[in-house]
């Protein structure tokens, strides 16, 4: 009975979502050209901060989308799995989708999604990234934003610190049991870290320039899909658009949802985690502007070979998310 309750508060409150994009959005799909495939598949990954494609699916379906699938990925070959056929949209952390870009992965950056999510948690007497120097850092993911934070002040990332990268280490464990002196989390975990009052956060990427400045995650589709499917591209940004705005004004709502849908198990660090991130000021940035940003930061650390121009030129696609925004001001 709760689940049903939820759905109908959920596609009411669907229904009111993003004003200027739920109001346009009839009248934009009847000027569009017919959907090239009614199929799509989304790829699904255990980080709630990817709410708002977790949520998309009744604002899919009335895109056109009659088939949406969610298909279990990892996290660590995302990209690539991407680029591969696994899936044909999926959202992620924008140097991870740069990394494989330069790697000749088969994907094209569409749109950005939303901005922070991630935390770098320290122990007591560190009081900002400059203070790691010597010290044990752990992360599960995202090496790219660690080290990027290091050498923004003037840190060597391969020198001045130790990472504690393997999985199988445990290195949130550790961190908690006080054998390293970072973690860099990514939600749930910050959630989590709170909760049991472990450390204390030395960065939020939601509230700490630069990063704040910037989509921490944006859209990624397979590069085949992206060209033979402009019409549907364009309406998965939109879908995904009006879940952000959703995600901002109905947080409870759609933690619910997060939870029903077996995305999360944890209600509380769902609704913490839609509270915390900034969903709907994805009005408020540019995509091409974070892909550029954080792919300059990448080259200068020599982490990825080709330069930012070529970066946006051969990985990213913004007609289908221009088209929209035009057709929003109209």
């Amino acid at each position: 009975m709760r689940a049903n309750q939820t759905r109908r508060r959920l596609l009411s409150a669907m229904a009111m979502a993003g004003a200027g994009l739920a109001l346009s959005a009839p009248r934009l799909i009847a000027a569009e050209r017919e959907l090239e495939s009614t199929i799509l598949r989304l790829a699904k990954i255990p980080a709630i901060c990817l709410a708002p494609q977790y949520v998309a699916d009744e604002l899919l379906r009335a895109e056109g989308f009659t088939d949406i699938r969610y298909v279990d990925g990892d996290f660590g070959t995302l990209p690539e799995d991407l680029g591969r056929g696994m899936f044909d949209f999926a959202a992620s952390f924008a140097p991870q989708h740069i990394a494989a870009i330069d790697a000749g992965a088969q994907i094209t950056v569409v749109s950005g999604l939303h901005v922070g999510c991630v935390e770098l948690f320290a122990r007591e007497g560190i009081h900002g990234i400059s203070d790691l120097k010597g010290k044990r850092v752990g992360l599960t993911g995202m090496p790219e934003l660690i080290a990027m934070m290091a050498a923004y002040v003037g840190l060597n990332p391969k020198k001045d610190f130790t990472w504690v990268t393997d999985p199988k280490a445990a290195p949130l464990e550790l961190f908690s049991q006080g054998k390293l002196d970072a973690y860099l989390a990514l939600p749930p975990e910050p959630q989590e870290l709170h909760a049991r009052g472990v450390g204390h956060p030395i960065v939020r990427t939601a509230t700490d320039p630069p990063w704040s400045q910037y989509f921490c995650c944006v859209l990624a589709g397979n590069r085949k899909y992206v060209a033979r499917h402009p019409v549907a591209t364009k309406r998965v940004i939109r879908a995904l658009y009006k879940a952000a705005d959703l995600c901002a004004s109905e947080p409870e709502q759609v933690a619910r949802r997060l939870v029903d849908g077996g995305f999360t198990q944890r209600y509380d660090y769902a609704l913490q985690t839609l509270n915390e991130n900034p969903y709907g000021h994805w009005r408020d940035y540019d995509a091409e502007d974070s892909m550029r940003f954080y792919a300059l930061r990448l080259h200068e650390l020599g982490m990825i070979k080709k330069t930012p121009q070529r970066i946006i030129a051969e990985g990213t696609e913004w007609r289908p998310l221009n088209e929209l925004k035009r057709e929003l001001k109209a």
